[in-house]
């Protein structure tokens, strides 16, 4: 199943990306991009390729990668269990429980 998005929900999708990687610097030095390309790629002003998304998916995949790594590690030392994120509670404000 394939979902249909506009150029806008994926400038926008895009924009949270850029977010998740570290914001626009650091996203332009994971994807090899110009952050004014990113600056147009989030505001419409250059249509977002097929590449440029794929790139970014990758991106992701590796610094999920990484932060796992970073976990592990952490745990490791600490000799504890890694503790599962809740995102949807933490967006809404909830108290971790």
């Amino acid at each position: 199943m394939t979902a249909s998005f506009t150029m806008q929900d994926l400038c926008e999708h895009f924009a949270h990306c850029v977010q998740v990687l570290g914001g626009t610097t650091a996203a332009s030095r994971r994807l090899d991009i110009d952050e004014r390309a990113i600056r147009r790629f989030i505001n419409g002003e250059r249509p977002l390729g097929t590449g440029v998304l794929k790139d970014t998916a990758k991106a992701l995949r590796l610094l999920i990668a990484e932060a796992t790594a970073a976990e592990g590690h952490i745990t490791a030392a600490l000799g504890t269990e890694p503790n599962d994120p809740q995102p949807s509670l933490s967006k809404q404000g909830a108290a971790p429980s």
